[in-house]
């Protein structure tokens, strides 16, 4: 079973046009997300303590997910971003919870991944820094 650690504060350094999303604890293992535009893609760096896990998805693929994602019962991951070998699956629970597991897979013996979730201000702050719109579905 997959353990989630949820990262519960978010900051931006405008200065240099980075977002953090952390754990807010005061330890050297707790995991932080770096973000960061360049260009056409999005520079993402997942830490946890001294192990990184760095990816540059496309940036409108990314936003793209990201506005389309709607919450699955039952499903933890819905969508992903990236290649078949380096990619970040995205999910998102009905309490408005982002699941993030950036992914590296080696072959088909195996992968390494952080299961990460961001709490609901957490996530609505980077769609806002990104920004995002999420897309409504039509009520029948």
């Amino acid at each position: 079973m997959r353990n989630f650690k949820q990262l519960n504060q978010a900051r931006v350094n405008t200065e240099i046009g980075v977002i953090y999303l952390e754990a807010g604890q005061e330890d050297e293992a707790t995991p932080v997300v770096a973000m960061r535009r360049e260009g056409s893609y999005i520079v993402i760096s997942a830490s946890y303590g001294p192990l990184e896990i760095a990816l540059r998805p496309r940036f409108e693929e990314f936003t793209r997910v990201l506005a389309r994602l709607q919450p699955v019962e039952g499903l933890q991951t819905t969508r992903q971003v990236g290649t078949g070998q380096a990619f970040l699956a995205l999910g998102l629970q009905p309490n408005g919870v982002l699941l993030m597991r950036p992914t590296l897979v080696a072959d088909a013996t195996g992968h390494m991944a952080f299961n990460l979730s961001l709490s609901d201000s957490v996530r609505k702050t980077l769609y806002d820094w990104l920004p995002v719109q999420p897309e409504q579905t039509a009520e029948a």
